[in-house]
């Protein structure tokens, strides 16, 4: 079984303008296909970190000089470059979301597939898992990952649904849940609101989006001039905060004008919104819902 199919590689690596000696890094290595498409383009002096807090994944390491493998989240991609003696680098590469792995590993909890305990934790140091968001997070809580993370209208009923459920016993799969929730999944939607559901958890559970914008923030200090940003996003959520960033180097807002009504922006799109091929839809069916952005740090 293949570790994971990497989404829009081409695209993705060419956006990047890799020059030989450069110095890369692919913050979600996974199963390394990013990583060994940029190293194919490097000449025997550039070199390539990759970050990735899954245990999982760490066996995908590439036997190569020019290859560094960081065994951590990539919130902290400024401070392990520079662990590495890295201040600056000319290009960065994000492929966001679940790995195909994580979703084909039942005992992961990742997918609406398997009956599975409640986990979803992108690395096993993670202390909060999706069982203590399920049973420990009061209503408040849970109405507001179900609402922000979901997007789920009925967010408030869910919560309730929940609270109400393990008073009487815990909820401890995936098989639980869905039970606990059935009411909520009717038979033609059943899948797409499921799918919902464990997404706003998974979010909470590995804190995706204080991640994703503590990396980006980052980017800002970490790329050289004129270095390359490269991201997918498989949601809504990711991909705002991803255009915005590149915008104006904001999350929300507008930034300061200065009298004549301009604002320093961090970074020039290149070129428009890149989403996969029928072709390669067809392939990965995992690519479907993936948008690539390209950035140039100005």
């Amino acid at each position: 079984m293949e570790y994971h199919n990497p989404v829009l590689l081409k695209e993705t690596v060419d956006g990047l303008n890799i020059k030989p000696d450069g110095v890369y890094v692919d913050v979600t290595f996974g199963g390394g296909g990013h990583s060994r498409e940029i190293l194919s383009r490097l000449g025997p002096n550039g070199k390539l970190f990759a970050f990735d807090q899954d245990e999982d994944a760490w066996a995908n390491e590439i036997p190569d000089d020019r290859f560094t493998l960081i065994k951590e989240n990539f919130r902290y991609i400024k401070r392990f470059l520079r662990f590495h003696g890295i201040k600056k680098v000319d290009g960065i590469l994000g492929d966001l979301g679940v790995s195909s792995h994580q979703f084909d590993v039942p005992e992961r909890g990742f997918s609406t597939r398997f009956d599975a305990g409640l986990d979803m934790r992108m690395s096993k140091k993670n202390e909060l898992s999706a069982y203590q968001v399920v049973n420990e997070y009061d209503e408040k809580n849970l109405r507001r990952i179900f609402l922000e993370y979901g997007e789920l209208k009925n967010a408030a009923a869910l919560a309730r649904t929940i609270i109400e459920a393990r008073e009487k016993e815990n909820i401890v799969n995936t098989e639980d849940l869905k039970q606990v929730l059935s009411r909520f999944l009717p038979g033609h939607k059943a899948n797409k609101i499921l799918a919902q559901i464990y997404q706003a958890i998974r979010i909470e559970v590995n804190q995706e989006m204080e991640v994703l914008k503590e990396f980006l923030e980052q980017t800002l200090e970490v790329l050289d001039k004129g270095g390359r940003l490269s991201v997918i996003s498989y949601h809504s959520l990711e991909d705002r905060l991803v255009k915005r960033f590149i915008k104006n180097g904001m999350f929300e807002g507008e930034p300061e004008r200065d009298m004549f009504g301009r604002f320093e922006v961090p970074f020039k799109s290149i070129g428009k919104l890149i989403v996969p091929s029928d072709e390669e839809i067809a392939i990965n069916n995992r690519a479907r819902s993936a948008k690539l952005r390209i950035a140039e740090k100005l």
